[in-house]
C-alpha cells in the first residue's frame, strides 16, 4: 500500500493506514516540500516531481493523429494494480523479426542459464539471453536455451511443452531423478530441467528455501547429463555469470573424457560483483574433488589466499576453464582487467577475453510495432512518443485527467532505470531528483530496492537523449555533444566524474538544449532512435567468437592436467 501526504511519502505494504510507519518495510521520506515524492510498491521504487503548469488536454492531444483516445485505458495513481504492475501476456503475437541474411558456416549453440526472458526474468541477464538467441536464431544457426524449470515460471506461457527425457543426475552423493521437457518460449527452444528434489521450488527464480549454490552446481552437472545421455552435443555450450560457472571444469574434467568431444565452451560475465563464492567441500558435491581447484591458476579466490580455509569462487573457475571469455561492452572489459580481485585472472586470460556490447531485441522492443504501447512511434514519425509521455505522467500523477501538460511547453521528463545500490551511483541519482526539479523538469525512477532478497541486476537503458557517466557499455553507445572533433558520433551528455557537480553539468547542458534549442534536440532524439543498436548487429560478434573457439582443439593445457585425478563420480 502506498499513501502521499503533501510532500511526504509513507511507504507502508502491510496496511492500508496513511499514516508513518516505524516497521522496516515502511519508512517516511520528506523531498523539497511539496514537489517530490517517493513511492515503493513491493521492491519497485518511483521517485517523481510535481508538474508546475497544466493546459487543456484537448490542445495537447489534438496533435496526434491515428490513435484512437477512446480505446486507450488511461492509468491513474489511484488505480489498485499500478499500471508498470500489470501482468501484460508475453504473447508472441507481437512480435516482429528482422530479416537478416543466413551465415554460410551454421552451429549448434545452447545456452546454458539462470534467466530467459520474459519467463524468468529477473535482470538484464535474462533479456541478454533471448534477444541474443532470437538474433543466432534469425541468422540460420540451431539455438536452444536450458534453464532450470522454476517452480514459479507461468507455464501457460510455454507453447509445445513436452516431456522429452527422464534421466538420473549426480549430487552429493545420490543420483537424483530429473526430467527434462522441450517447450517454445517466444518462438525459441528451450530446455527445462526438473529435478525430483526440492531445487528450485518457491514463488520467486531467487530466494527459495533451497541452497541455490547447490542448486545451480547440480543444474551444471544435469545439463551435461542430459547431453550425455541423449547424445547431444552443440558446438558451443554458452554459459552465463556465476550460476554455471561449474559448467567448464565438470565439462573438461569429466565429461570430455566420456563422449561429449564436439562442444567448446564460451562464458558471459555480466556482473563481475557476483561471484559464485564456495568452499571446496560444496564443489565435490556435484562429483568433483574441490580441493584440486584450490590453486591461484584454477578458482581459489584470490582474496582468501593464506586464509583457513581457503575459498573457491565459481566465476573465476569458468574463466580459467573457458575457451573464450566475453564481457558486455569493449570499455567494461578494460575496466576489469584494471580493478577488482579477478583483474589478475583476466589479464592472465586476456588471449581469449572479449568486450562485445550487449543489444537490444528489437523483436520485443519495438516501439513501432509493439501493442502494448498506447501510441506507436518511429524514427520518422516520433508523434506518438509524446503520447506515450503523457501516459506515463497521468500513471504517476504528474498530469491530471483533466488537464495534461501541453508536450510541447518543452517541459523535460527525465527516466532513470537501475538497481537501487551503491555500485550504481545511488548518491547521484538522490542528488539528481533534486537538480532536474530546480532546472523546472520532471524525474521517474524505475529501480529495484533492496528488500532482503537475493538481488540481481536490473539493466535495462531508455534511450530518449541519454545523461551518462562515462563508463562500461555507456562509454561505448553514447558520445557528447559538445564534443566538437566528434560531431558525426554525439548523441547524448556525457559526464567522467563521480561527484555532483560533474552530473550537474551534463544536466545543465542537456536541458538548455531542450529548452533554447528545441530543432537541434529533435535531431538528437532522431539519431538516438535511427541507431542500430538491435541484437541482429551484435550477435554477428558473437558468431565470430563462436567460429572461433570451435577451431580450439583443447583449453590451456595447465586445465588438462590430471584430467582422471578429478574424477570422483
Amino acid at each position: 500500500m502506498q499513501c502521499a501526504i503533501g510532500g511526504k511519502v509513507v511507504v507502508s505494504p502491510s496496511t492500508p493506514s496513511p499514516s508513518p510507519s516505524p516497521s522496516p518495510s515502511g519508512r517516511l521520506f520528506n523531498f523539497q516540500q511539496k514537489r517530490l515524492s517517493l513511492i515503493l510498491t513491493s521492491s519497485k521504487l518511483k521517485i517523481k516531481a510535481q508538474p508546475p503548469r497544466l493546459f487543456s488536454s484537448a490542445s495537447a492531444l489534438s496533435s496526434f493523429s491515428g490513435v484512437d483516445y477512446e480505446q486507450i485505458v488511461w492509468p491513474s495513481p489511484t488505480d489498485e494494480i499500478p499500471f508498470w504492475n500489470k501482468d501484460f501476456p508475453s504473447s508472441d503475437a507481437h512480435l516482429v523479426v528482422e530479416q537478416v541474411n543466413k551465415d554460410h558456416q551454421l552451429i549448434h549453440i545452447t545456452h546454458v542459464t539462470a534467466e530467459m526472458a520474459p519467463i524468468a526474468k529477473v535482470g538484464g541477464l535474462g533479456d541478454v539471453v533471448t534477444g541474443l538467441a532470437r538474433a543466432s536464431l534469425s541468422r540460420g544457426h540451431t539455438v536452444d536455451i536450458m534453464l532450470p524449470f522454476y517452480e514459479c515460471i507461468p507455464k501457460h506461457h510455454i507453447n509445445d511443452f513436452t516431456l522429452i527425457t527422464t534421466y538420473n543426475s549426480y549430487h552429493d552423493g545420490d543420483w537424483i531423478p530429473t526430467n527434462a521437457f522441450r517447450g517454445l518460449v517466444s518462438g525459441i527452444p528451450i530446455i527445462f530441467i526438473e529435478p525430483s528434489n526440492h531445487f528450485f521450488k518457491g514463488t520467486h527464480v531467487y530466494g527459495g528455501s533451497y541452497n541455490e549454490l547447490e542448486a545451480y552446481l547440480f543444474f551444471s552437472r544435469a545439463c551435461l547429463e542430459w547431453m550425455q545421455v541423449t547424445g547431444t552435443q552443440p558446438d558451443i555450450i554458452h554459459i552465463h555469470e556465476w550460476q554455471t560457472g561449474a559448467l567448464p571444469l565438470l565439462f573438461w574434467d569429466i565429461y570430455h573424457s566420456l563422449s561429449l568431444k564436439k562442444p567448446r565452451i564460451v562464458l558471459t560475465i555480466h556482473n563481475m560483483e557476483h561471484f559464485g563464492e564456495c568452499s571446496a567441500h560444496q564443489l565435490s558435491k556435484c562429483g568433483l574433488d574441490g580441493s584440486m581447484y584450490a590453486t591461484i591458476d584454477k578458482a581459489v579466490d584470490d582474496r582468501t589466499l593464506g586464509h583457513n580455509p581457503e575459498r573457491l569462487s565459481l566465476l573465476k573457475g569458468g574463466i580459467v576453464y573457458s575457451n573464450a571469455v566475453v564481457t558486455v561492452s569493449p570499455t567494461y572489459l578494460k575496466e576489469t582487467m584494471c580493478s577488482g580481485w579477478l583483474s589478475n585472472t583476466l589479464v592472465r586470460n586476456r588471449h581469449k577475453y572479449s568486450g562485445i556490447l550487449n543489444g537490444i531485441d528489437t523483436a520485443i522492443w519495438n516501439p513501432a510495432f509493439d501493442v502494448f504501447l498506447p501510441a506507436k512511434f518511429h524514427a520518422q514519425n516520433s508523434e506518438g512518443k509524446k503520447l506515450c509521455k503523457y501516459f506515463v505522467q497521468r500513471g504517476l500523477g504528474l498530469a491530471s485527467v483533466d488537464h495534461v501538460s501541453d508536450m510541447r511547453t518543452r517541459m523535460p521528463l527525465v527516466v532513470c532505470i537501475t538497481r537501487l545500490v551503491a555500485q550504481k551511483g545511488l548518491h547521484l541519482i538522490i542528488h539528481a531528483i533534486k537538480r532536474v526539479e530546480e532546472l523546472g523538469g520532471q524525474m521517474i525512477v524505475l529501480g529495484k530496492a533492496p528488500d532482503g532478497s537475493i538481488q540481481r541486476e536490473f539493466e535495462g537503458l531508455a534511450k530518449l537523449v541519454p545523461v551518462v557517466r562515462k563508463t562500461g557499455g555507456l562509454a561505448d553507445t553514447v558520445f557528447d555533444m559538445d564534443d566538437q572533433p566528434n560531431q558525426e558520433m554525439a548523441n547524448g551528455f556525457v559526464f567522467e566524474g563521480i561527484g555532483e557537480a560533474s552530473l550537474d553539468g551534463a544536466f545543465e547542458r542537456a536541458f538548455s538544449y531542450f529548452k533554447n534549442k528545441p530543432d537541434k534536440w529533435n535531431s538528437i532524439v532522431r539519431k538516438v532512435m535511427e541507431i542500430d543498436n538491435s541484437w541482429n548487429n551484435t550477435a554477428g560478434k558473437y558468431i565470430e567468437v563462436y567460429n572461433a573457439v570451435t577451431l580450439q582443439v583443447l583449453p590451456a593445457a595447465e586445465n588438462q592436467q590430471r584430467i582422471r585425478q578429478t574424477l570422483r563420480y
